[in-house]
């Protein structure tokens, strides 16, 4: 490979993962917007569509979560009564699945339907959700989304956000962090050094793009295709670049309250949501996921047992018992998230009725490996229906993602796994 490609490549791995030109077999053999300054009161962006997803790494106690009786008049259970002040803005699906094995190994697959492994000659690859809709509206705010999670635990960090290239995104891992993301400002040093990167990785990209097209005429359909998957890996950076240009030299909002220390995942969890509700008011973003990953720590609970280990429970009675503190302990956080967005103005109406937040897992029952009937929990942004939804067959996941997709306004026909739209 020519030298000069070669550092092209190594820079490129830094921008946006590894943006190789692709192993093209036909040729084998040859040598290959600005905006106004983000206000820090309530009421930037009025009345604009956000999305928020929570994924849980070891998923629910099902039994103890669904309830039995479908509509708006389903009871209350041990795992859903934290949630009951905001039954009237949430809906309970039961039924929803990608239609996926490989227990916690498929639990990535979570806002894509999609195992990564088999995601090279997709269109989209696995991407996520999330960077689904960022990809489409990340112009209008500093941040395109906010990916909260931690990089330990059972895989490692966080896998909950994809891009199209299939470059897992890297999670901001506590509540400093995301503070410091969110509040703080750059010196004009810092500023000045992130102008002549983006310009330096503007012009690698341009380049990359230039050497690529220059094989267009010398390859056949099949390797045209993945050049062109290629190059729409780099339009997908290079709207990156320009969003992060546009945003160098404007001020962020002003911090309303002190910098936080970060402790564990447990403790620093009302925090993260806090720093997400700041984050969503101030139209700082309109995009954001956070995972509850392996790093929740049971002993952090007064639990001495490890969260994996608990979630292979075999039936014992406290084990169960255990894992229905941990998760109900998440859930009363979530609702707590909630009844915070509907207290924040947006216009006319509240931040959580211009808000779609989902919440659930892509793993069902962590005990025996299943990732079918997954617990899905939406609220806020017109799917606050008060009633529990129980489909007697399976349902795509995805069709639900390709209807949040579709409120946006975004032209999509179809998502990851979809078969349709369904809400």
């Amino acid at each position: 490979m020519p030298a000069h490609l070669s550092r092209r490549r190594f820079v490129l791995r830094s921008v946006a993962g590894a943006l190789a030109i692709p192993v093209l077999p036909s040729i084998a053999d040859d040598s290959v917007g600005k905006r106004s300054v983000v206000a820090a009161a309530p009421g930037a962006g009025v009345a604009a569509r956000r999305f928020v997803a929570i994924g849980n790494l070891l998923g629910f106690q099902r039994n103890q979560l669904f309830p039995e009786t479908a509509g708006k008049e389903f009871e209350k259970t041990s795992l859903l009564e934290p949630l009951e002040p905001m039954r009237r803005k949430m809906t309970v699906y039961r039924g929803l699945s990608h239609g996926l094995k490989g227990g916690h190994f498929a639990v990535h697959t979570f806002l894509s339907g999609v195992l990564h492994h088999e995601a090279k000659n997709r269109p989209d690859g696995n991407v996520t959700v999330d960077q689904f809709i960022a990809d489409a509206i990340g112009k209008q705010t500093r941040f395109a989304s906010l990916t909260v999670g931690s990089e330990g635990g059972i895989h490692g960090g966080c896998q909950l956000a994809w891009t199209r290239s299939g470059i897992r995104v890297a999670p901001i891992t506590g509540p400093s962090a995301l503070f410091e993301k969110l509040f703080v400002e750059d010196s004009l040093s810092q500023k000045e050094k992130q102008k002549i990167a983006n310009g330096l990785q503007a012009s690698i990209l341009d380049s990359m793009v230039d050497e690529a097209r220059s094989l267009s005429h010398q390859i056949n359909r099949e390797d045209q295709d993945k050049l062109d998957q290629y190059l729409s890996s780099i339009r997908d950076v290079e709207k990156r670049i320009q969003a992060k240009s546009q945003w160098v030299d404007q001020p962020k909002p002003k911090a309303p309250l002190e910098r936080p220390a970060d402790r564990n995942t447990v403790h620093d969890l009302p925090l993260l949501y806090e720093l997400i509700a700041l984050a969503l008011q101030t139209d700082s973003t309109r995009v954001a996921t956070l995972e509850i990953g392996g790093s929740f720590l049971p002993q952090d609970l007064g639990i001495d047992k490890s969260y994996h280990g608990l979630s292979h429970h075999g039936n014992d009675a406290q084990a169960i018992a255990d894992l229905i503190k941990l998760e109900r302990y998440q859930i009363e956080h979530f609702a707590k998230f909630l009844t915070r967005l509907e207290g924040l103005r947006d216009g006319e109406q509240s931040l959580l009725d211009s808000t779609a937040v989902l919440f659930g897992s892509g793993i069902a029952d962590a005990n025996s490996h299943t990732n079918d009937d997954l617990p899905i929990i939406m609220a806020g942004g017109g799917y606050g229906k008060g009633e529990f939804k129980h489909m007697t067959k399976r349902v795509p996941l995805c069709n639900l993602f390709l209807d949040i997709i579709q409120r946006f306004g975004i032209p999509a026909d179809s998502f990851g796994t979809s078969t349709g739209t369904f809400s």
